[in-house]
């Protein structure tokens, strides 16, 4: 390993950033290396902008990932080289603006309902029920539910931060009858090894409860934590609080659910989407 590296990987170890944050953006500075043919250190601002407009005209990256190396590079000149700024004569192309198809409250609850797996299940319910990334909810423990409070606290979830999140008693009451079932011991959702089951098979029982339910919106299991976010809003929640209970750093995150939904209202809110999706169905 290079001393470059090893300053770089330190100084994000410093910044709390994740594997996959430390991934991307050493990828990111290795690129450049490749592409410049010369070490990183001996680059000046020309050769950097020259190295963007190759990955937008040249390599046509998408602006997702564009604004991943930039942000990557960036980093690396201002926190390991000391770089006084990073001011690039490149014009980064704008994110596209595009609504995801929202999952209705029918969609969610044929998709729950078509999962077989009772542990899948039960995954893809919290899922909705708490508005959570695929990563946090793969992380959880049994310590991690409060049934006294009626809370489940998010460890370290993005941006390495924790949370607390409203269990409604729908919730938490399959959660017990789901303890009674499996008995975890440590992980909430654990293999046969007891260690946290892979994110592989979670997206796949999405995947195959949606196709059974003949649910055909575009979307992975992330559209469950949309679908959170809208419902609640369509039943009143702030956006203040929705921002909390999502785990955004920013208000604008959570503003994009207002403009999906101009119909949303201000209020208290209904936590208890689950209630809603039993009434439903009833």
């Amino acid at each position: 390993m290079t001393p470059l590296r090893q300053q770089m990987i330190t100084a994000m170890q410093m910044h709390g950033f994740s594997p996959r944050t430390h991934e991307s953006y050493l990828d990111a500075v290795r690129d450049l290396a490749k592409f410049t043919r010369r070490s990183p250190d001996t680059l000046e601002h020309a050769d950097l902008t020259r190295y963007f407009e190759h990955l937008v005209v040249q390599r046509s990256l998408a602006p997702a990932s564009v604004r991943l190396m930039y942000n990557g590079i960036r980093f690396f000149y201002l926190r390991v080289l000391g770089w006084p700024t990073v001011d690039l004569e490149v014009t980064l192309p704008k994110r596209p603006q595009r609504i995801p198809e929202l999952l209705t409250r029918g969609a969610v609850a044929a998709i729950l309902a078509a999962c077989d797996n009772p542990r899948y299940r039960m995954m893809l319910t919290v899922c909705y029920g708490c508005g959570l990334r695929l990563s946090e909810v793969l992380a959880l423990r049994v310590q991690d539910i409060d049934g006294e409070r009626r809370l489940l606290r998010i460890t370290q979830g993005k941006g390495a931060k924790d949370r607390l999140v409203p269990l409604s008693p729908t919730l938490l009451e399959a959660l017990r009858d789901y303890w009674r079932l499996y008995r975890p011991a440590d992980w909430l959702f654990a293999g046969r090894a007891g260690t946290p089951l892979s994110p592989t098979g979670l997206q796949k029982a999405f995947t195959d409860a949606k196709r059974q339910a003949g649910v055909t919106t575009v979307g992975g299991i992330h559209g469950l934590r949309h679908a959170y976010a809208t419902h609640q809003l369509a039943g009143g929640l702030s956006v203040e609080r929705l921002q909390r209970l999502m785990g955004h750093r920013s208000i604008q995150t959570t503003l994009r659910y207002v403009h999906w939904l101009p119909s949303a209202s201000e209020g208290e809110g209904t936590l208890d989407l689950l209630a809603q999706l039993e009434a439903g169905h009833g």
